[in-house]
């Protein structure tokens, strides 16, 4: 089992800059993959981010350039850097773990981050 809980999400004026964090507890050697995925209301969740176990980084089109997401050495936490924010990316951001083999995925509790213009 893996518990994911995150912080750092709110209220950014555009252009701004905020950081998710998402601290992993449990049994954290079995993950292969964490990463943050955005749900806009009225919209499907989508990736945002991707980091594999050993760092290989992936990034949805639209946030190349401006998130970076990376962790700790202990890889237990997991942080998403936004800079340049933009309205559009008002959404609920949930952290997620995919672990080795066929087990289901874990999520975080869901953080807000408001964008205004």
């Amino acid at each position: 089992q893996v518990q994911l809980v995150e912080s750092g999400g709110g209220l950014v004026q555009a252009g701004g800059s905020l950081r998710l964090s998402c601290a992993a507890s449990g049994n954290i050697f079995s993950i292969n993959v964490m990463g943050w995925y955005r749900q806009a209301p009225g919209k499907q969740r989508e990736l945002v981010a991707t980091i594999t176990w050993r760092d290989v980084t992936n990034y949805a089109d639209s946030v190349k350039g401006r998130f970076t997401i990376s962790r700790n050495s202990a890889k237990d936490t997991v942080y998403l850097q936004m800079n340049s924010l933009k309205p559009e990316d008002t959404a609920v951001y949930y952290c997620n773990a995919h672990p080795f083999g066929n087990e289901d995925d874990y999520w975080g509790q869901g953080s807000q981050v408001t964008v205004s213009s």
